[in-house]
């Protein structure tokens, strides 16, 4: 059965963007044969930029015989240098084989250093996207430089993925109502793109230069939580490590408990009439707030569906235990995640409007709790499917970060490292051939401008944040 996003979230202007944005992209995604000679290095995006390393993406492509640019496969090269160097660049990287999708990744670099770069395909200098995200001046993309970070002091104590929206059952991404509007549709040939997408994560964070031990996921695990499809995630995770020590899930609305023969198999939810709880059978509870230790560092996970809808709520029993282990312990270093964003700055600047995120008094209690629980540094959610940081409408000195989805481009997760002495955040696309084929094809969201909206800015990627964590072990 194909699964599509239904009308929980909203016809919103991401339904219309999504689907001229397929119409934009259908030519570059055919298999017409390129005329030689012809190749245009596109797309470029400096991803990923850390104290030691650099990760740069781009897409190798040529007319096809109705003059149309289809994605052909030739080799890459990146070239680079310091630029406070006479030095000529030198080649620090060449792709192994041809490939329309280049996902370059240069270590050994130093930190706090700038460099001048220059990627290429078949020998063709590549070139950002028309996007304010990578074409504005000033961007490393239009500058041929990027400066690397500084990492806090003191050791790196442990590190930890953040994801969220894997869709797992969607077939057809961008659909919001029956078959309208227009969407992008996964090769027949090919794994379903939730899978493609979710397998890719999972090969990415055990990697030795990625090396995340744990991974906190901020809901929409599920299309539209189908039972199948929630024990194929949960099989999937569990085959990368244990839940609860491992992997912390919660809910977003896509997981919500859902009417229909499909679920009658699955809990019913007291006083709802039709509605039953496929999640709970798999990974927990509704509204039961997700907790674990890990070596002094508190995680907290909430459960922000609501029955019905898009928009979060935090049932009073779920805030009550919140609020008593952030009291008793308000000095205990914590990261908050949950699918829905908290602030004002986040609702006005999403394309669902306010109604998309957490209702508004349940954020400013939040919030407000944070005031007085110190220890909260970080608040973790998904839903929006973009990276961003938002400011806080109160006084606290919590980081608002929104991580982009893992099931359509940018295709990623964000790994959070922390060192004695602050932390770092960088974003990362994942790898996988299929799964750079795939965020390439649906870059043509939002009339081909869901770059703008979806990557974010350098600096909500890539950034370090001063902070005594010498308390962890």
């Amino acid at each position: 059965m194909e699964r599509t996003l239904t009308s929980c979230c909203g016809p919103s202007r991401r339904t219309v963007l999504g689907a001229l944005g397929l119409a934009a992209l259908l030519p570059v995604a055919g298999r017409a044969i390129a005329q030689p000679g012809r190749v245009l290095a596109t797309d470029l995006e400096v991803v990923t930029v850390t104290d030691n390393a650099a990760v740069l993406t781009w897409t190798g492509r040529a007319p096809d015989a109705a003059g149309r640019p289809v994605p052909v496969p030739a080799d890459g090269e990146v070239w680079l240098a310091p630029a406070d160097s006479s030095r000529p660049p030198r080649q620090v990287w060449g792709s192994d084989g041809t490939t329309p999708f280049h996902y370059a990744q240069i270590d050994g670099l130093e930190p706090g250093r700038t460099y001048r770069f220059e990627a290429r395909t078949a020998g063709v200098r590549a070139t950002p996207a028309v996007s304010a995200a990578t074409g504005l001046p000033g961007t490393p993309e239009t500058t041929g430089t990027f400066t690397t970070l500084v990492p806090p002091p003191g050791r790196l104590l442990r590190t930890l993925a953040l994801a969220n929206d894997i869709h797992y059952g969607e077939t057809v991404s961008g659909l919001m109502v029956g078959d309208l509007p227009p969407g992008f549709r996964q090769e027949p040939s090919l794994p379903p793109y939730p899978q493609v997408m979710l397998d890719a994560l999972l090969d990415d964070l055990r990697r030795a230069d990625r090396g995340a031990a744990t991974l906190l996921l901020a809901g929409d695990l599920s299309a539209e939580a189908a039972p199948e499809d929630l024990r194929a995630v949960r099989d999937r995770l569990d085959r990368w490590g244990s839940a609860g020590t491992d992997y912390l899930a919660v809910r977003g609305n896509h997981d919500r408990p859902h009417t229909g023969s499909e679920y009658a198999g699955c809990p019913a939810v007291p006083g709802t009439g039709e509605h039953h709880d496929c999640w709970s059978d798999v990974f927990g509870p509704r509204q039961q707030l997700v907790e674990y230790e890990l070596g002094g560092l508190r995680l907290l996970g909430l459960d922000t569906s609501a029955l019905d809808g898009s928009g979060g709520v935090l049932d009073p029993p779920q805030f009550d235990r919140v609020s008593e282990l952030l009291h008793s312990e308000p000095d205990r270093p914590t990261i908050v995640f949950g699918h829905h964003p908290v602030t004002a700055e986040a609702g006005l600047t999403n394309t669902g409007g306010p109604g998309f995120i957490l209702d508004r008094d349940h954020a400013l209690r939040l919030q407000q709790l944070y005031e007085k629980a110190p220890g909260v540094f970080l608040q973790h959610s998904g839903h929006t499917h973009r990276t961003r940081r938002t400011r806080s409408d109160t006084a606290c000195a919590v980081e608002f970060l929104e991580v982009a989805a893992v099931k359509e481009y940018p295709g990623g997760y964000s790994l959070l490292r922390i060192y004695e002495g602050g932390y770092t955040v960088n974003f990362y696309k994942t790898r996988t051939p299929d799964a750079r084929r795939w965020s390439t094809l649906t870059r043509g969201e939002y009339f081909g401008l869901l770059p703008d909206y979806a990557l974010g800015t350098f600096a909500d990627r890539n950034h370090v944040v001063l902070r005594d964590f010498s308390g962890l072990r």
